[in-house]
């Protein structure tokens, strides 16, 4: 007799069962192409019914973890996954939050100068070779020839051999690429003449990476995105506003998505409905008319929607006055399928440390900016009372470490980045798993008397508006910290 779905339903059931796979494949090491058993192994080992266990593996499918391969010898095979669902499900949630240029320009400053400087001290004969590559590349187009792809970025991140970086700079030239091809150039020798200048760029930086000046390859690229945030400042229409994507995703940022009809299906909905102004609880569509409008068959329709329901894009209603609705969005399902795709990679832990420091002191940085403004004096005057007021160090570590997770993304919010804020969520998810799987001691009390007194330290010094000792004390934290982290 098949299990009954607990109350919450099969989906509901069945993404707990997609996790519970793929936390197996992580703690097998990912060996690719291995079989994790066929479909009545996998029911009676988890406890489910055969709709539950095919509900859980279209969603370990849509994030590349591993596939079914019916007949003989068959079974959930592990596979090498790829950034794509997770990216594009990352971009999504970021055009409904209403990313500016501003967040853009400023996350990237933040992160790509890091690249920059780190591809300067790893770079080897391949990557100089790749590099070069793309600077040819970028010497034979000519107006109308196809759009050229910005290459150079996401070829100079994977010098930096950190897979964190990597992954976030991808997500930061899709949504510039989305700016880029909304913005227009008077005549095709101004089109010409701004490649030229991207070129020249482009090429210093890549001679100091070669030469291995990291402090020359970090400057050059500050100064570049600069000038890349001037130009598109200056071309693209409402620049303020938020990078909102072209009617069909080849338009939006250069790629067709690749995999099943289903999840190409999703991803284009996905755009269209992130292409208007995300009226939440507006009808996208009856599901007769979107087979219709998209000419698939009900089955790649229902399952491109169960994938849209994941990330929660939108939601199919039935009954009268029904269709698929849209929703308000959510960053867990997007931080869940980036964090499951960087533990394949496997970050080191100073891939993730230099990633978050970069992070956290941008942030405090902003805060100290902020420092006046009522949403960020009443944190300032909440968390400085409770701290020095009660002398309260938890007595229970999982409430310690709680309350050290809740300053810093205090601090991430106020900031008002919600690029930067999402990047640093993804890897304080990337360490909670670090801890779970690790099965890492719990802070000492002492522990967590001196990271409460350095949040008050930090506190302190944000409140004077003294932003050279509020870095240091945060990076003198984060230094002290890092077996909570790690």
């Amino acid at each position: 007799m098949s299990p009954i779905p607990p109350a919450g339903g099969t989906k509901k059931l069945a993404s707990t069962i997609a996790r519970q796979i793929e936390a197996d494949i992580v703690r097998r090491g990912w060996p690719v192409g291995e079989s994790l058993g066929s479909e009545q192994a996998l029911q009676q080992r988890y406890g489910v019914s055969r709709s539950v266990l095919r509900e859980a593996v279209r969603l370990v499918e849509h994030h590349r973890v591993a596939r079914m391969r019916r007949g003989p010898g068959g079974g959930l095979l592990i596979s090498e996954p790829d950034a794509g669902p997770a990216t594009r499900a990352v971009v999504i949630y970021l055009e409904y939050l209403g990313t500016t240029l501003a967040d853009l320009l400023n996350a990237r400053l933040v992160l790509e100068p890091l690249a920059a400087s780190l591809a300067a001290e790893r770079i080897d004969e391949a990557g100089i070779e790749r590099l070069r590559a793309v600077l040819r590349e970028e010497e034979h187009w000519r107006p109308g020839l196809p759009a050229p792809r910005d290459e150079f970025h996401i070829a100079l991140a994977e010098q930096s051999k950190n897979p964190v970086l990597q992954l976030f700079i991808d997500v930061l030239m899709r949504l510039t690429t989305r700016y880029a091809l909304r913005s227009r150039t008077d005549s095709a020798s101004e089109a010409i003449e701004a490649l030229d200048y991207m070129h020249h760029d482009h090429c210093e930086i890549v001679a100091a990476v070669t030469a291995g000046d990291s402090a020359r390859a970090k400057t050059l690229s500050e100064r570049h995105v600069e000038a890349v945030n001037a130009w598109l400042q200056e071309h693209h229409p409402g620049a303020g506003r938020a990078a909102r994507p072209g009617h069909r995703r080849e338009q939006a940022d250069g790629e067709v998505p690749r995999g099943k009809l289903a999840e190409v299906l999703a991803a284009t909905i996905g755009d269209e409905i992130g292409s208007g102004d995300w009226q939440i609880g507006s009808v996208f569509g009856t599901e007769t008319a979107l087979l219709q409008r998209y000419r698939v068959s009900r089955a790649v329709l229902r399952e491109a929607v169960r994938l849209l329901e994941y990330h929660s894009v939108a939601q199919m209603r039935r009954g009268p006055g029904g269709g698929l609705v849209v929703a308000k969005p959510h960053a867990q399902a997007s931080i869940d399928t980036i964090a499951l795709y960087l533990q394949y990679r496997k970050p080191s832990r100073e891939d993730l440390r230099c990633v978050r420091d970069a992070i956290e002191i941008d942030n405090v940085a902003k805060v100290v900016k902020r420092r006046a403004e009522p949403e960020v004096a009443a944190f300032l005057y909440t968390h400085r009372s409770a701290l020095d007021g009660t002398a309260h160090a938890a007595d229970d570590a999982r409430q310690a470490t709680s309350e050290e997770l809740r300053f810093h993304h205090g601090l991430a919010q106020l900031a008002g980045n919600a690029l930067l804020d999402l990047f640093l969520r993804i890897i304080v998810e990337l360490f909670r798993r670090h801890w779970t799987s690790t099965g890492q001691e719990p802070p000492a009390r002492s522990d967590v008397d001196a990271v409460e007194h350095a949040h008050s330290r930090i506190l302190e010094a944000i409140t004077a508006g003294d932003d050279s000792l509020a870095r240091y004390r945060i990076r003198r934290h984060l230094d002290a910290a890092a077996s909570w982290w790690l």
